[in-house]
């Protein structure tokens, strides 16, 4: 078997590993990029992208349907749309694959990697030999095994966007922030969709004041079943779900319960790395190391926070501490940029900074805002928009906010920016604000902040 020896073996050709890889290659050492393939990241594949692009077509439908009487009703309706959103994330994948093929060149290696002595990999016919790895390979759907019965009906988000034509009738297990979107999507482009989660909350939300404004928006969307242990059986041509309150028959079943890190195959004991019961490492987030062994994770495969920009970031601070490893430095770390969380659910819910709970931990004052006291919302007929932001008592200093927003994926934007500043209330007072516009309710919300401070 061939043997190549580089200074930096990635794993994993995702978001992470090519930020990665980047950013190795500028330094000027020899790197390989090893993937299974297919190319073309999660989120361009089966994540993000896709997922946005089918909530664009559930909007446009829904936009088509509610004009008014003698205006034109599109002819494209759900089917052409879902072909439609198809053939964007086809788009975006192939690019990002040709992205990658070119960047890297021969430096890719197409293969499965798997550890077979520290330092040592088999990738396909290749043993590769480095000082330092990042395993960048992502995660997957997981399925519960109490499904088994019905795993011809079961789609995930890796099968979901193969369909040609929706189905008439879906469950969703899983009400997560994926499972949310996906479910309003679809149920935008008229697919009968029933929800179900064990939890109570939906979407990962965290303030209970926006939770509860989200659930009873999207219940007239979406029905919900929450706090219910779901049992599910195929009978005939139908897959019946029901609890104890709740039953429905659908044709295909949504699994979105959760995601694990692909790590099975990569065989990490063999490179020194201790493995849980689960066969897991127990990686630090701030070293990004799970042992002494210089094996750097990043992105998905470290469900710190399993979002696009974030891997990104990870798979530079794995490059940084790949290299700070070959000049036998210890790393000094990164300071995280500020946490940012966007569905794209029209109206979006964000949360931004410290959460609901971290926030109240620091006594924080919460500042609020409502569409019906908002001129835009109103004109939009959205006055359910809910903005709250978390303020420190003694300096004033914005620490987070959770909204339920019209277009709130920029003012989610602007307040992350605001807190990395360490803008205060009275810094944020003094700028400009447009009349009408939703960015108004967060000089409504800072305004109830500042009256609190004041007492």
């Amino acid at each position: 078997m061939p043997t190549r020896k580089v200074d930096v073996a990635i794993i994993g050709a995702g978001t992470a590993g090519v930020t990665a890889f980047h950013a190795i290659k500028a330094a000027g050492k020899q790197v390989v990029l090893i993937d299974r393939g297919p190319l073309g990241t999660t989120c361009a594949r089966v994540g993000c992208m896709p997922s946005k692009a089918v909530l664009h077509a559930g909007m446009r439908w829904t936009t088509a349907k509610q004009l008014p009487a003698g205006a034109t009703l599109s002819t494209q309706g759900p089917q052409a749309l879902w072909a439609h959103a198809r053939q964007t994330r086809d788009m975006l994948a192939s690019g990002a694959a040709e992205r990658v093929r070119k960047a890297a060149a021969e430096s890719l290696i197409m293969a499965e990697a798997r550890f077979v002595a520290p330092g040592v990999l088999e990738a396909g016919s290749e043993r590769i030999e480095a000082n330092a790895f990042v395993v960048a390979t992502g995660s997957s759907p997981v399925v519960p095994q109490a499904l088994d019965d019905v795993a011809s009906r079961i789609l995930t988000t890796d099968t979901l966007f193969e369909l040609e034509v929706l189905p008439k009738r879906l469950g969703v297990l899983g009400l997560g922030a994926v499972g949310l979107e996906l479910g309003l999507a679809l149920s935008r482009l008229d697919v009968q969709v029933v929800a179900a989660d064990q939890s109570q909350t939906i979407g990962g939300i965290q303030d209970p004041v926006v939770q509860d404004r989200a659930v009873s928006m999207f219940m007239n969307e979406l029905p919900m079943w929450l706090s219910s242990s779901v049992d599910v059986d195929l009978t005939g041509k139908d897959v019946l779900m029901r609890t104890r309150e709740h039953s429905a028959f659908v044709d295909r079943l949504l699994v979105v319960t959760g995601r694990a890190p692909n790590i099975a195959s990569l065989d990490l004991a063999a490179a020194g790395v201790p493995l849980d019961a689960k066969g897991r490492p127990s990686i630090d987030p701030i070293t990004m190391r799970a042992s002494e062994a210089p094996i750097f994770f990043a992105g998905d495969v470290q469900p710190d926070r399993p979002l696009m920009h974030e891997a990104a970031d990870e798979g530079l601070m794995a490059a940084q501490a790949a290299l700070s490893s070959l000049r036998e430095e210890q790393w000094p770390g990164t300071p995280r940029r500020v946490p940012i969380s966007i569905l794209f659910t029209d109206p979006d819910v964000c949360a931004v900074g410290l959460t609901y709970d971290a926030a109240m931990q620091q006594g924080a004052v919460i500042g609020l805002a409502e569409g019906n006291g908002n001129g835009r919302s109103k004109i939009l007929g959205a006055q359910e928009n809910l903005l709250r932001v978390y303020v420190a008592p003694d300096t004033g200093a914005l620490l987070g906010a959770s909204m339920l927003l019209t277009q709130g994926e920029h003012l989610a934007h602007l307040l992350a920016w605001a807190i990395q500043a360490k803008q205060t209330v009275s810094d944020l007072l003094m700028m400009p604000y447009y009349h009408p516009s939703i960015e108004e309710m967060l000089q409504s919300a800072l305004k109830s902040a500042a009256q609190q401070l004041k007492s």
